[in-house]
């Protein structure tokens, strides 16, 4: 029996990977979406579920009231520890926080601040059980810090409250020939040596690099372990090392695919026989299809998409833009999710605003379908199904001057880096997709199909069967963020209250 990657083929960012027990834990990078830290489980290393999440709200909390897309939970590395689960992780404008738990589900400790400081990011602990020594390592970012291509290493207090020294330059990538943007360190103890498995070459056409050493401290010898060689794998690094109870070895690792994000990979690992190095994927190049790990049989299992919203309530594949405040959605006796129509000065620019709810966008082509009700009578109230990311496009309704409702399919374009300024904004202006049409009743069912290359074309049902709406719009990722699936509601900034939305039956269907 075998399995194909990505195992995990949506933008589960920066994964790191524990196994207690039977059981296997990943978590990966959430940037400002709330909850974060996602928490996955699987007993087959291929088949996994979402679980929870780590991380309640993200703190300071006032820094993310609105979205900072790029910026909040970078690189988490995950941990089990004195029966505890620990998740350490660089917030590159705050410094290295981490949360800590009796058990996966939780209950998780508020965020500690272990480090303070501009551009400390990617950090990883290790607790030594051969010198009873607790050590951390955590990479630089050059847009906070001024350097990068670094990995600074700590001795920390065991407790994991502090780091107890001003840090040591343990890793220089500037002194490797031919090596640039060193990150992402995760560190271990194996056969006598001290191990950080770390990626370089950047996110899009990187590799795998090992470092060993027999001090922490250093000095390290490096090699690199796995790369993308004529393999169609582009930059395949940044993960985690895990043994099984029978004793294989497999790294789990992303692979950037543009507006999907970064999706997950799973390589078999063995350690060389005669000079101890790891060896990744098929002698060094990424694998697309290998047997399965040794370990019991699973049924298929995926993180969920699809949600009726029970009660009101959302499932955990959902994240907040932002920090959450009572009453974006409310709880009630049937299905279906009541979003408030919240009132925004930002109502034209969905990039800007805390209460779009998200999920990931599917890494194979497939249509994604709501069904809409549009409760608020305001003018200029909207709700719609949306793909967000640094260009974006939306398929709602929206409340006319006139009181109708009209079906409504709009866009907005990226604007380069250093391109002055627009009347909205950072970002491109909002414009009209398609010519808006009356919508009976304010209900409507709405439908993305998402094809090949993340290009999008948007259909609707006001009552009159399918039709298209618009041209193909093609989905682009943020700067580190894959693109995003979002339903939101919203009114013009005015006093009261503006009504509310109500969104049925989400689906995610293969195309």
């Amino acid at each position: 029996m075998t399995y194909r990657n990505p195992v995990l083929d949506a933008d589960w960012s920066d994964p790191d990977v524990v196994r207690v027990g039977d059981d296997f834990y990943l978590t990966a990078s959430s940037f400002s979406r709330a909850p974060g830290l996602p928490l996955l489980h699987s007993r087959d290393l291929v088949n996994w579920t979402l679980v929870g999440h780590a991380l309640e709200r993200l703190e300071p909390a006032a820094e993310f009231r609105t979205p900072r897309h790029d910026c909040g939970v970078w690189a988490p590395s995950l941990r089990h520890h004195d029966d505890r689960f620990w998740i350490f992780w660089g917030d590159p404008d705050q410094g290295i926080f981490q949360v800590n738990a009796p058990a996966i589900r939780g209950p998780w400790t508020r965020p500690h601040l272990v480090k303070e400081g501009k551009g400390l990011i990617d950090p990883c602990p290790l607790w030594d059980d051969e010198t009873g020594e607790a050590y951390l390592v955590h990479a630089w970012a050059k847009s906070r810090a001024g350097v990068k291509n670094r990995l600074t290493g700590h001795r920390m207090h065991p407790a994991g409250t502090s780091v107890l020294d001003e840090g040591k330059l343990i890793v220089d990538g500037d002194r490797i020939p031919g090596w640039f943007t060193l990150e992402g360190p995760k560190l271990y103890r194996h056969d006598g040596w001290f191990w950080i498995l770390a990626p370089a070459g950047g996110v899009e056409t990187g590799w795998q690099g090992a470092f060993r050493a027999r001090d922490f401290f250093g000095p390290y010898e490096e090699r690199i372990v796995l790369e993308q060689r004529d393999t169609d794998v582009n930059g395949p690094h940044q993960g985690g090392w895990v043994r099984t109870p029978s004793g294989e070895d497999w790294f789990l690792h992303f692979q950037q695919r543009g507006a999907y994000g970064r999706v997950v990979h799973l390589q078999p690992m063995r350690w060389d026989d005669v000079d101890g190095w790891p060896v990744i994927g098929d002698d060094g190049a990424p694998v697309r299809e290998h047997r399965l790990p040794d370990l019991p049989p699973q049924p298929p299992a995926a993180p969920a998409t699809d949600d009726d919203f029970p009660g009101g309530r959302f499932g955990r594949q959902w994240q907040w833009t932002a920090n959450p405040q009572v009453g974006w959605a409310t709880h009630h006796s049937g299905d279906g999710l009541r979003l408030a129509c919240v009132r925004t000065a930002d109502a034209h620019d969905l990039r800007r605003l805390p209460h779009v709810l998200t999920q990931r966008l599917p890494g194979v082509p497939s249509a994604v379908e709501v069904e809409l009700t549009l409760h608020g009578e305001e003018p200029g109230a909207r709700a719609g199904l949306a793909v967000l990311g640094d260009a974006f496009s939306w398929i709602g309704l929206q409340r006319g001057s006139d009181g109708d409702v009209h079906l409504v399919h709009r866009f907005a374009e990226a604007v380069a880096l250093g391109a002055p300024p627009t009347p909205s904004g950072q970002w491109g202006k909002e414009r009209d997709a398609d010519h808006p049409r009356l919508a009976p009743g304010g209900r409507a069912r709405l439908r993305i199909e998402i094809g090949a290359g993340a290009r999008c074309r948007f259909a609707y049902d006001v009552g009159d069967g399918l039709r298209p709406s618009g041209p193909v719009f093609a989905a682009t990722p943020w700067r580190w963020v894959g693109a995003l699936l979002g339903l939101f509601a919203l009114a013009p900034a005015g006093p009261g209250h503006a009504g509310a939305a109500s969104f049925d039956a989400f689906r995610i269907s293969p195309l």
